[in-house]
């Protein structure tokens, strides 16, 4: 590293908080797949910020849906109407199937608001007794980190410390549909679950998993609340993930890629009377729905869908899927993925996943660890076949380097 690089993540660790272990790059700029650290050396960027830069790093179209709003009004805050909001609520409503659309900020915003509303919705339609709602959610879930979210962790890392704990949570294996079905009560609200679990090390539930889960939470009158927030917006090669097994949630979370990296944007969609139980001064953001936020996800929702980046994603993912597949590695345990949402899982032996994922970014390929042994690889929605064959090279070299 040169005495810049050295300087820059110097000062990081001086004034900032050291609740991250990043790779060792500076980054300055980003075009499409690729970025460029403080150095000049360019990078294909296998994690496209957790799958928010989806639609590629500093896309032209959205960028200017920014500049323009930017210079017109940025905020407004929900006192007050703005002529970008009606907007996007018609616009990701066609887009989705939904009925009613609450806008938050971050991703957590909006698993926090599904949770109140669907505790409301619980005593105020369901009949729950006052303060006996109950949600299930699956062991080594990711939903967020604030304390609401922790509170049904199974994750120590996330918990230790941080206690007290929210109660009204019930936790179950994923992908285990009898033990949802054996947890449900008359007490229960909703099922707050992750179509893939992507911090889990990119979990596959079995096929008719989804199909089942459905199908008990509507014999059940229980709200099958669906974070799509990773997984949503074409990630998996479908709009929604949930579209692999031709089901709809009740209450659909969407982030991330929702605003294409260029601002923090969230929302919690419903297609039933769960959003109607909030009446004015019961929830709210001063952020949320914000006339500079809405003219910046219409924009990614219209490049999305005009551009083919959904059908590129199952496309390219398919080929990248396949190219995985065929690395010849002894470290190499499981290749699974949908889409552009990929993993590699590597044997214990072969010693973690962090020093790979340094390898490889001295071949010019950004990825991320995840639970010791897992690589997790999504690029942008826009990559080409050329630039997946361009990575599979990278990683066939790499994941059969000899570490000793």
């Amino acid at each position: 590293m040169s005495a810049s690089v050295i300087d820059f993540i110097a000062t990081e660790a001086r004034f900032g908080a050291h609740n991250y272990e990043p790779i060792g790059v500076v980054l300055s700029r980003g075009e499409g797949v690729w970025v460029w650290d403080t150095e000049g050396n360019r990078y294909l960027d296998c994690l496209s910020a957790y799958s928010a830069v989806s639609q590629g790093h500093c896309h032209p179209k959205i960028l200017a849906a920014l500049v323009e709003q930017a210079h017109r009004l940025t905020l407004t805050s929900r006192a007050f109407h703005n002529d970008q909001l009606a907007l996007f609520y018609e616009e990701i409503a066609a887009l989705t199937g939904s009925h009613k659309v609450l806008p938050m900020n971050s991703g957590a915003e909006a698993v926090e608001s599904a949770i109140k509303s669907v505790r409301k919705w619980g005593y105020e339609v369901k009949g729950v007794p006052d303060g006996q709602a109950e949600i299930i959610v699956c062991a080594n879930n990711f939903h967020g980190r604030t304390l609401g979210i922790v509170s049904f962790s199974t994750d120590p890392e996330t918990r230790t410390h941080f206690g007290p704990f929210a109660p009204g949570f019930r936790i179950i294996p994923f992908g285990d549909a009898v033990a949802l079905e054996d947890a449900i009560t008359p007490n229960t609200v909703a099922f707050l679950v992750e179509p893939i679990q992507g911090e889990a090390g990119l979990v596959i539930p079995p096929a008719g998993y989804f199909t089942k889960v459905r199908q008990l939470c509507t014999v059940n009158n229980v709200m099958l609340v669906l974070d799509e927030i990773q997984t949503g917006l074409g990630r998996t090669g479908k709009l929604l993930a949930e579209q692999h097994e031709g089901i709809e949630a009740d209450v659909t979370l969407l982030g991330k890629a929702l605003s294409g990296g260029f601002y923090p944007v969230s929302a919690v969609l419903s297609n039933n009377d769960v959003l109607g139980t909030l009446r004015p001064g019961q929830h709210g953001s001063t952020f949320g729905g914000n006339p500079l936020a809405c003219a910046v996800a219409r924009a990614a929702m219209r490049v999305l869908v005009e551009e083919g980046m959904i059908e590129n994603a199952a496309r390219q993912g398919a080929r990248f899927l396949e190219g995985l597949k065929g690395i010849r590695a002894n470290t190499i345990r499981e290749v699974r993925g949908r889409g552009l949402m990929l993993a590699v899982e590597l044997h214990p032996e072969a010693g973690g996943a962090r020093r790979y994922c340094e390898a490889l970014q001295g071949k010019g390929i950004l990825a991320k660890d995840t639970h010791e042994y897992t690589i997790r690889i999504a690029p942008p929605l826009v990559i080409t076949s050329d630039q997946v064959d361009w990575a599979l090279e990278r990683l066939a070299t790499t994941l059969t380097q000899d570490f000793s």
